[in-house]
C-alpha cells in the first residue's frame, strides 16, 4: 500500500501542472515572453524596412522630376525623353497627348533648340508625392514655374501644376504619365494684371495621338487641376 501511495503522487507530480516544479515554470515562461518578443520585433523590423523604402523611392521620384526640369532646361530633349517609361504619355496645355516613349521622343524634338539668346528655365516646385502601397507606382503634384525669352524679341512668365504618374521597372523609376496643367502664359513686360497671351497652340504636321483630356481656360479664367490625393487631415 506504501509503494502504490508513493507512485500515485509521484505520478501527480510529473503529470499535472499544479505540481510543476517553479524553475520549470519559469523557462516555459520565459521561452514563451522571448518568443513574443521576437515575432514583435519581426513586425517593427518588417514596418521600418517599409518605411526606409517608402523614403528611398520618394527621394528618386523626386530626383526623377527634378532631372526633367533641368533637362527640359537645356534643351537635351533624347535626355528628357530617356526619363519615360516605354508605354509613357506627355501631356503639356492644351496641345494634345502623346502616347509611348518614342512619340514623346519625337515631340520633344519639334521644340526649339538652346543657343545663343534663347532662354527655357522649368523649375520643379512644392512636389506632394504618394507612393502606391506595393512600391511599384506613384502619382505626385508638382507646381512649374517658366521664363521663356528670345534676345530682343520676346519674354514670357509661364506657370502651371503638374499632376503626374511614375512607375518603378526594373528597379528604376520613370515617368508612367506626364500633365501639365498651364495656368498663365503671359508677356514679361505687360504683366499678368493685363490679361494672359493664348497658350502655345498645335504644332504644324505633328498632331497628338489623343486630344486634350480636359479642355480648361487659361488666367484670367479660373481652372483648379484635380488632386489625386485626399485633403491629409479630413481624408476628404
Amino acid at each position: 500500500m506504501r509503494t502504490q501511495a508513493i507512485v500515485a503522487v509521484l505520478a501527480l507530480l510529473l503529470f499535472c501542472p499544479a505540481f510543476e516544479h517553479p524553475q520549470a515554470t519559469q523557462a516555459a515562461s520565459d521561452k514563451k515572453d522571448v518568443a513574443a518578443e521576437l515575432a514583435a520585433l519581426k513586425v517593427q523590423v518588417a514596418q521600418l524596412a517599409k518605411q526606409a523604402q517608402n523614403a528611398q523611392d520618394y527621394i528618386a521620384i523626386a530626383n526623377l522630376q527634378r532631372a526633367y526640369g533641368y533637362y527640359v532646361d537645356k534643351c537635351q530633349w533624347d535626355q528628357t525623353a530617356d526619363l519615360f517609361a516605354k508605354d509613357g504619355t506627355l501631356e503639356i496645355g492644351l496641345r494634345g497627348v502623346w502616347v509611348g516613349q518614342d512619340r514623346v521622343r519625337a515631340y520633344l524634338h519639334t521644340l526649339p533648340e538652346l543657343k545663343y539668346g534663347t532662354l527655357f528655365n522649368h523649375m520643379q516646385l512644392q512636389p506632394v508625392i504618394d507612393v502606391a502601397p506595393d512600391g511599384m507606382t506613384a502619382k505626385a503634384r508638382w507646381r512649374a514655374f517658366e521664363q521663356f525669352g528670345a534676345l530682343h524679341r520676346s519674354a514670357q512668365w509661364a506657370e502651371g501644376t503638374y499632376e503626374n504618374e511614375y512607375v518603378k521597372e526594373d528597379g528604376v523609376w520613370k515617368i508612367k504619365k506626364l500633365h501639365y496643367y498651364m495656368t498663365y502664359y503671359v508677356d514679361y513686360y505687360k504683366g499678368w494684371d493685363q490679361g494672359g497671351n493664348p497658350p502655345p497652340g498645335p504644332i504644324a504636321g505633328f498632331p497628338p495621338d489623343q486630344p486634350t483630356t480636359e479642355p480648361y481656360k487659361l488666367y484670367p479664367d479660373v481652372f483648379v487641376p484635380p488632386y489625386h490625393y485626399k485633403n491629409p487631415v479630413t481624408g476628404k
